[in-house]
């Protein structure tokens, strides 16, 4: 697997790429944009780049025109507002990574209306005319929750720590949890947080909740850097976790995954860690440039997830600090596994 670098520092909210004065878009070099809704954690950052990446590579082709990318505060108003600008410029192709699954949906209908590619993915937007390019975030979820609660003997005390507030993601591994949790009597919820998908924003939260708490078991995350920030809350927290961590479930944070190694070294610990991929962001480009060339997929896309186990932990043990686990797709893998899965 290829780890993309970070195109900006954590917070920052930027016009990553505008369109040329003299960027003029036609059927054979369409303007392909990103509205992206949320820009505060490291996923969304490597998403970013990813599309980034890809798109700057089709230009230096001859590919496309031009590429712009917007990225949100994570309110809807915002977003809508940016929409609204991409319509006015004429752009061929919007990727969305919504703020909301159906607010937006009226922008997007104006989007489709003016003849407007759009494809929302990650966190996917309703409009039946836009084409969603998601992850099984249910199933997935469900699978890594089953995991842990196996771990943990199927009794004991849960913390849950939430992703991004008002996000379809969001909703969808939340309520992936709490149905498997349904399952197991004997565990119980003793504290859920908002993480943010943040590895800063997860350690506050659950160091603020930990002094209450009784024994913690196990942490069910979303991911996103969440794993590592949890982690670094009960380490600092120490007391009864100094030498027996909690089973805190994986979201494919490099830094947790070296986290892991360490203690899988010192005493055995053992967990897993499974995570949408941003490279999702370059899958949106290619595919929203096919579309714009007159593609026709399905309507509903899924990507795939990436895994890592004890068994293959080492595989990752080297990635660069800093990163979330993710291949690099190309438009060959979107021509394979996208367009071809009709």
């Amino acid at each position: 697997m290829q780890l993309r670098t970070l195109a900006a520092s954590l917070g920052a909210l930027a016009l990553v790429s505008t369109l040329a004065p003299n960027a003029v878009a036609s059927p054979d070099k369409p303007v392909i944009a990103l509205a992206n809704a949320y820009y505060g954690n490291t996923w969304r950052h490597q998403m970013v780049d990813s599309f980034d990446a890809a798109a700057k590579q089709a230009k230096q082709e001859g590919k496309i025109a031009d590429y712009i990318v917007v990225n949100g505060d994570g309110s809807v108003a915002q977003q809508n507002s940016q929409i609204a600008e991409l319509i006015l410029k004429k752009v061929d192709a919007i990727a969305v990574d919504a703020a909301s699954e159906t607010a937006v949906n009226g922008m997007i209908q104006k989007a489709c209306q003016a003849g407007i590619k759009v494809v929302s993915f990650d966190s996917v937007a309703s409009a039946p005319c836009n084409y969603q390019l998601n992850f099984d975030f249910t199933g997935y979820k469900k699978q890594e929750a089953e995991w842990v609660m196996k771990k943990i003997g199927g009794k004991g005390n849960v913390i849950q720590v939430r992703g991004v507030k008002g996000s379809a993601p969001d909703n969808d591994m939340y309520n992936a949890q709490v149905e498997v949790l349904k399952h197991y009597p004997d565990v119980k919820v003793v504290a859920t947080v908002y993480g943010q998908a943040t590895a800063s924003v997860a350690q506050s939260a659950i160091a603020n909740v930990l002094p209450s708490l009784p024994h913690v078991d196990a942490v069910l995350g979303q991911g996103g850097s969440d794993d590592f920030g949890i982690a670094q809350a009960f380490e600092q927290y120490g007391g009864q976790y100094k030498d027996k961590m909690p089973v805190i479930e994986g979201g494919g944070s490099t830094d947790f995954i070296k986290w892991w190694d360490a203690q899988n070294r010192k005493n055995g610990y053992t967990t897993i860690s499974m995570n949408t991929t941003p490279g999702i962001g370059a899958a949106a480009f290619y595919l929203s440039l096919s579309l714009v060339k007159g593609a026709q997929p399905p309507k509903k896309m899924i990507m795939p997830v990436a895994t890592v186990t004890q068994d293959n932990l080492k595989d990752f043990v080297n990635s660069p600090s800093g990163m979330i686990i993710s291949p690099t797709y190309t438009q060959l893998w979107v021509d394979k596994n996208l367009l071809a899965s009709k």
